[in-house]
Parts: structure tokens; C-alpha cells; sequence
């Protein structure tokens, strides 16, 4: 198979499936402006429960300080075992607050440092990368991420020289999708800061259930269609002259390693406190007669 021909396929994946979450509902949150992303690379067989109770830690030190800011736990079902956080932020101002907030508080700095140990015994690796949002290059990316359950997360990375043709290549899809998919959306983030940055994109498309992604597969006909033969064309050497490389993987969220908000909690208990959840449906003891 042709190589801009596998990089059409990799998009229409994942803008299709984005258009199934949009239909669900007409509230959402927007992206937010700077997102740090931190990933840590688990050691074979400590995945699961035995990294779920390590970072429990970090949650609970974070609960007991009542920290405002929040952040999203997710892990790989695809690609190199790994475990996501995102954590977002208004402004970079807002993110070297929060980091001054955190040093300058001795009582969470001390809990963050003992579970920050006993994690780093499960892991090979850790790095963080800090992305800013790109309205420019998204479409309709507002979405109920509290209801979700994947993230679908594209890497792009662009060839030096080329961005001219990469905002032409996104431009023709955001064009081509509102018109092939009403209810699609989709949020870019470029990276600023870390080991890919410069020239690397993000593409994030929540999903409340993967069975979306099987809908997708019919949906990518729709946009060809719109698209038409000549423009099809146009899409594979835009591909061809400015995408150096491409990859597509799955995270499913992880609520037990996540720190979230009484907000997130509140819309879906079941899923992000099912303990409560299930304690508070429990029905009283009926008094003795």
C-alpha cells in the first residue's frame, strides 16, 4: 500500500469516529489552552494493580490538599505500555502558578516525593511534553468528556520547511468534514515543549464507546465522496510532500488513577467513583420492630 495512501486511511479513522461522539450531545467543555501531557512507561507485568495502587497515592495527596487543579488518567490499549496524564490550563502563567503552588506547599510536596518513589520502581521511564491548542486546525472540538471512555490520539509530525502544505492538508479536511460530517469534531494541539516538539501535532477524538470506531469505517466513503476524485488527489500530495511520519493509538481512561473534579464525578459517579456510587444506592437497615 502506498505510503500517503496508509496517512489517509490513518485520518479518515480518526475524523470519522469523531463525528459519532458529537451526535451524542449538544454540551461539552472546551480544549483547554495549554495541555501538559505526562507519560510513564511501565515495566512489564506492573501495569494494572499494582500501578493503579501506587498512583492512588498522588490522588490521595491531592484530595487531602483540596488542589484545585485536576488531571486525566488514561492507558494504552495500543502501542509501547504506557499510561497517560493530561493536565490542562488556561495559560502558562496559570501552569507556573500551579507548579509554585505545589513547592510552596510542604505538607503535598512531601506526599507527592514518597509516591513519587514507590511509582518509580514500576516504571522504565518518564517524560512530559506541554502542547498549546490549536482552534485553527479544530473542528467543533467542544465535548462531554466526563461521559467518554477513549481517546483516539494521532501523532503528526511535519517536515521542516513544509508547513505551508500541512495547513493546507488540515484546512481541506475541517472543509471536507463539515460538509461530509455534520456532528464531527476534533481537537489539534501542537507541542511546544519536550522531546517531539516542533513541527509535532496531537489529534484528540473522545469516544464513549469503541464501537464507534467500527460506525467509522463507513463514514470515511462519505467524506471521498464529498471530497471527490480531484480532491482526493489533492489530499495524497499534500500528504506525500509535507507528513514525515504518522501514528494512530487507543487509551482507555482510567478512573482510579485519575484526580478529578467534583464536577467530573458528579455527572458520571457510576463510573468516576463507583464505591460511592454504590454505597450511596445501598438501601438503609430497615429498624428492628
Amino acid at each position: 500500500m502506498p505510503r500517503h495512501t496508509r496517512l489517509w486511511l490513518v485520518l479518515c479513522l480518526l475524523l470519522t469516529t469523531a463525528g459519532t461522539v458529537a451526535a451524542q450531545t449538544d454540551e461539552g467543555m472546551a480544549p483547554p489552552k495549554v495541555l501538559v501531557v505526562v507519560r510513564e512507561f511501565v515495566k512489564p507485568g506492573k501495569s494494572g494493580s499494582p500501578h493503579v495502587k501506587t498512583e492512588s497515592a498522588f490522588v490521595n495527596a491531592f484530595t487531602a490538599a483540596k488542589w484545585p487543579t485536576h488531571y486525566l488518567a488514561m492507558d494504552s490499549l495500543t502501542g509501547v505500555s504506557r499510561s497517560l496524564f493530561f493536565v490542562g490550563y488556561d495559560s502558562f502563567e496559570a501552569w507556573e502558578k500551579d507548579n509554585l503552588g505545589v513547592l510552596n506547599n510542604p505538607t503535598l510536596s512531601a506526599a507527592l516525593d514518597r509516591a513519587g518513589v514507590a511509582d518509580g520502581e514500576l516504571l522504565t521511564s518518564t517524560e512530559s511534553s506541554t502542547f498549546v491548542y490549536r482552534e485553527d486546525y479544530s473542528l467543533r472540538a467542544k465535548a462531554d468528556i466526563p461521559h467518554m471512555r477513549y481517546f483516539e490520539i494521532s501523532r503528526f509530525h511535519v517536515r521542516p520547511g513544509h508547513q505551508k502544505e500541512w495547513e493546507a492538508l488540515v484546512k481541506m479536511y475541517v472543509n471536507g468534514y463539515e460538509k461530509a460530517a455534520p456532528t464531527g469534531r476534533w481537537a489539534v494541539f501542537e507541542d511546544m515543549y519536550g522531546r517531539d516538539s516542533g513541527g509535532t501535532y496531537i489529534v484528540l477524538v473522545p469516544m464513549k464507546s469503541a464501537a464507534e470506531i467500527d460506525r467509522s469505517f463507513a463514514d470515511s466513503k462519505q467524506f471521498a465522496a464529498v471530497m471527490g476524485e480531484e480532491g482526493m488527489k489533492k489530499l495524497a500530495e499534500l500528504e506525500g510532500a509535507c507528513i514525515d511520519s504518522a501514528e494512530s493509538n487507543l487509551f482507555m481512561f482510567n478512573p482510579k488513577m485519575s484526580y478529578v473534579s467534583e464536577k467530573w464525578i458528579a455527572a458520571d459517579p457510576a463510573f468516576w467513583k463507583p464505591k460511592a456510587a454504590a454505597a450511596a444506592k445501598k438501601p438503609e437497615a430497615k429498624p428492628q420492630q
